[in-house]
């Protein structure tokens, strides 16, 4: 308790209030997310910048012509090459120093990344740049989702991710926005124009670094560390701390409790190495959580989102066939219907589960792909054949499906690969498991984005055809591999990873078999089946606690098919 600082919120805010206020905190890194995300979309066609980092000229007609695709790509993948390495870092250091401590050090990284950027005099030291503000960036999105998602509630887990993830979308608003408006200063030549996007991110960064020392820091990471008093303080201020809300803070607690010591037998199998390949982690399954995470934000990627949000410009202009700054202009109302469209995922992600948000959301993108491709190469021969009329009809239609997929994966797609990896590791590797997951969003995202320039130099609106296949791709990979997490604590996770098939109905089955033979397993999930009274908060008795210990410790045993069969007969 001493080490809990007197200016902390958790002593003046509790419960709800208290949620809100960290999940300000965690959506001011979102933001900043956003906004990296975003600035380089405009950054890339400012004429200054373009001649500076020799990835082209101006044309004739005073538009920016880009020669160095294979350059221009590169500037932008080098950034996640950055974040690969950043999450993995941060993952570390989450579980190592805690959740604050890590926040602090990516926004400091970052804000030195951000500093390097602005001010680059060539590619060389651009790339270099980049690739330090993606290792900020990657230390942040492997802690900050898993601080927000240890904090919450496990029946408002999504809502609270959602808007975190509408703060991420007004990120990349502001920085299109802003961008478009440094357009007009001076017709956009001069290297403000470029500079200062960049270096006004360093504004979010500096003031996460400096509020996020005075907020609590996870229960169930403290808990790990061995400090219980505050683990069991914090948990008070969020669940309540009188009738039945004491209750109901000090089951979870002791379920927090009994995990960790239970985790702990398989402390030497926690490197990154072993998690990747599931090297003894017995009914665990680490390593089938790994790939799930790492594909899941590979295929996030993949359905079209990286290309639209950084290559939007090209989309609305050469392939959709629109004036330059007609483009520009649809780009950025294309992010303002994205930033709204998220608000729809606070409503349903909680309501329907992680699986049916991605089902209609794979379904809606892919139709919308594959009529926005259709309609900008009949576009495009219409160009050809020097019809005007027919080009600007299927020019526009182009481009309103790609605002329909835009709004759409706003509404799916966006939060949920982000939600999933935070909920589904154990406590004991939770943020080095969200590290694969942002290791598989910088895998994703540098891949498309080195090679999108390419594709859409060589066969132009074509490309669009392969995101909609990637869209149709992902729903059987859902449906077969991805079990729900949603309505289900952090603490239920191992229990529905327990079955040896990878397939989610053996998952399913296997998983309401262990909670009807053994309903002591996670106490803080359904009141009257703890061994920790819900009312009072107080063990029930030995006998049942030692059940429950009992069985997790053979659901961790690696000899597993034989002796999880000898307890269900034996219990």
């Amino acid at each position: 308790m001493d080490r809990i600082g007197k200016f902390n919120v958790a002593h003046g805010l509790q419960k709800r209030s208290l949620l809100i206020a960290i999940n300000c905190v965690a959506g001011l890194s979102i933001f900043f997310f956003g906004y990296d995300q975003g600035m380089m979309g405009g950054v890339n066609t400012a004429p200054h910048y373009v001649h500076l980092m020799e990835i082209g000229h101006i044309g004739q007609d005073g538009q920016v012509v880009i020669d160095n695709t294979i350059r221009q790509g590169g500037i932008i993948s080098v950034y996640y090459l950055g974040t690969l390495f950043g999450c993995f870092l941060g993952g570390w250091l989450g579980d190592k120093v805690g959740r604050i401590k890590t926040i602090a050090l990516g926004a400091a990284w970052a804000v030195l990344g951000a500093a390097l950027q602005c001010s680059a005099q060539d590619a060389t030291w651009m790339i270099c740049a980049r690739a330090v503000n993606g290792i900020g960036t990657g230390i942040l999105n492997a802690i900050v989702p898993v601080w927000a998602t240890e904090t919450s509630e496990h029946t408002s887990r999504g809502q609270f991710i959602a808007i975190e993830f509408t703060l991420n979308i007004f990120g990349v608003v502001v920085a299109y926005w802003l961008e478009f408006g440094l357009r007009k200063f001076k017709g956009g030549a001069t290297a403000f124009t470029w500079r200062f996007p960049i270096g006004f991110q360093i504004v979010p960064l500096l003031f996460l670094f400096l509020i996020v020392w005075i907020f609590p820091e996870s229960p169930r990471w403290l808990t790990k560390v061995g400090r219980e008093g505050e683990a069991r303080y914090i948990l008070g201020r969020l669940r309540g701390e009188t009738g039945e809300d004491a209750g109901r803070a000090e089951a979870e607690f002791q379920d927090i409790r009994n995990i960790v010591e239970l985790e702990r037998k398989t402390a030497s199998r926690n490197s990154y190495w072993s998690m990747f390949f599931g090297i003894g982690s017995g009914k665990l399954h680490t390593g089938r959580r790994v790939q799930l995470v790492i594909w899941l934000q590979i295929m996030q990627e993949w359905v079209g989102i990286a290309v639209v949000t950084v290559y939007a410009p090209t989309i609305f202009g050469p392939i959709a066939g629109f004036s330059p700054d007609k483009a520009a202009w649809l780009a950025g109302t294309n992010d303002i219907f994205y930033m709204f469209s998220t608000l729809i995922c606070v409503f349903t992600l909680d309501r329907i589960g992680r699986r049916w948000t991605l089902y209609w959301g794979s379904v809606a993108q892919g139709i919308a792909m594959f009529a926005a491709g259709a309609l900008c190469v009949e576009g495009e021969k219409a160009r050809a054949a020097q019809d005007a009329t027919r080009a600007k009809i299927y020019g526009a239609g182009g481009a309103a499906f790609v605002f329909i997929f835009t709004f759409v994966f706003g509404a799916t797609w966006l939060t949920v690969p982000w939600l999933y990896p935070a909920e589904i590791f154990p406590l004991e590797v939770r943020a080095k498991g969200n590290a694969w997951g942002v290791a598989g969003w910088s895998v994703g995202n540098g891949w498309l984005c080195l090679i999108s320039p390419v594709m859409f130099k060589n066969i132009t609106s074509y490309t669009l055809f392969i995101f909609g296949v990637a869209n149709i791709l992902s729903i059987p990979m859902v449906w077969a591999l991805y079990p729900e997490s949603n309505q289900r604590t952090l603490e239920e996770m191992n229990l529905l990873f327990a079955a040896d098939s990878p397939w989610n109905w053996d998952a399913e089955r296997n998983f309401a078999m262990l909670k009807e033979q053994n309903p002591d397993l996670v106490q803080a999930a359904r009141r009257g089946q703890s061994v920790v009274d819900p009312e009072t908060g107080l063990p029930t008795s030995r006998r049942r606690s030692g059940r429950m210990s009992l069985a997790v410790n053979e659901l961790h045993d690696t000899s597993s098919d034989e002796k999880l069969t000898a307890y269900h007969h034996k219990h």
